[in-house]
């Protein structure tokens, strides 16, 4: 019995190393999925350029590579370093360095170097022009979703930043992190543009392209939480301050589904005064990473569209203290 036992071990222990070199191997030969940059160059017209500036506040890149002033509300961007990045605070509990990347044209430090097709790829495919899979916080999963025509407006405006030299470190991720964002990336292929006409299906797009769900759904490793979605209750911390995304789902006791249209417009462009400079400098109190200087440039059409998209999602109760006590 005993010998029976020891074999039993002994071909246990041989099935557990050949698994742990099977998988070892898997990841190390892993690729992320990847197609070619289009051969593309984009035209450089007054009106792209004007719609991929409208799309780039939209997705709030800014967000992350963009250095910004914490002391006034809503942390607007130092507009003399727009695009040259960003290396986030080790307490916002990223699995490692993580640094927004200089987006700027600069051929040393930025994309002075890159294709157009490959700053599409990388906008949309999440591959870097190395070949590398982007980490994703850069939202390449819903920015996959942005059509043909928008993702060239967007690369037009990039396009016209000043090129600003600013060497930062490269994105260092732990393990298994590091491994398991191989599988994010997949090739967007060719996406038509939305109805405009349709403010449910056009305000879907807009809530993707600005990551609504992203930063109002809860969720473990990145993952959002299907069941939750735009339930809020994620966390985010920074600096030391540390604020809960709110209940956007049409939840009449927790959420806004006692919002009218109006009084949602109204809760983004009334921070239009900030655009100016006009808030003075604030605490941890006053933290907040919810883009409203961005979302205040919103013509009251999109955030029409925005509002009808979410009034068709499932209402979820689900209280959320926004600043919670520490």
């Amino acid at each position: 019995m005993q010998r029976v036992l020891r074999k039993t071990a002994l071909l246990l222990a041989v099935l557990v190393v050949v698994a742990a070199a099977v998988v070892a191997a898997y990841f190390g030969i892993l690729k992320p999925a990847r197609a070619a940059p289009p051969d593309v160059r984009v035209a450089m017209t007054p009106e792209r350029i004007a719609r991929g500036r409208y799309l780039y506040t939209l997705a709030d890149c800014d967000g992350c590579h963009s250095p910004r002033d914490f002391t006034r509300f809503a942390a607007p961007v130092v507009d003399s370093a727009r695009g040259s990045g960003f290396v986030f605070p080790p307490d916002m509990g990223f699995p490692g360095v993580v640094v927004g990347s200089n987006i700027t044209p600069d051929p040393e430090t930025g994309l002075g170097h890159w294709t157009d097709g490959e700053k599409i790829r990388a906008i949309r495919d999440g591959i870097g022009r190395d070949g590398r899979a982007l980490f994703p916080l850069m939202p390449y999963p819903a920015l996959r979703q942005m059509s043909d025509q928008d993702v060239e407006s967007l690369v037009a405006y990039l396009n016209t930043l000043p090129p600003i030299r600013n060497p930062l470190p490269r994105t260092r991720l732990d393990f298994p992190a590091s491994i398991l964002i191989r599988t994010e990336p997949r090739p967007a292929g060719a996406v038509p543009h939305p109805d405009t006409k349709d403010p449910v299906a056009y305000g879907r797009y807009l809530a993707t392209l600005g990551g609504c769900a992203q930063c109002h759904t809860p969720g473990q490793h990145g993952r959002m939480d299907q069941e939750m979605l735009f339930a809020g209750g994620l966390e985010f911390r920074m600096n030391g301050a540390v604020v809960v995304s709110s209940n956007i789902t049409p939840c009449p006791k927790s959420g806004i589904g006692q919002w009218t249209e109006e009084d949602f417009i109204a809760r983004f462009h009334d921070y239009r005064p900030y655009l100016e400079g006009k808030s003075p400098p604030v605490g941890p109190e006053g933290f907040t990473l919810m883009p409203w200087l961005n979302l205040a440039r919103l013509p009251a059409e999109d955030l029409k569209a925005m509002y009808a998209y979410l009034r068709t999602q499932q209402p979820i109760l689900n209280r959320v203290e926004v600043r919670p006590a520490r």
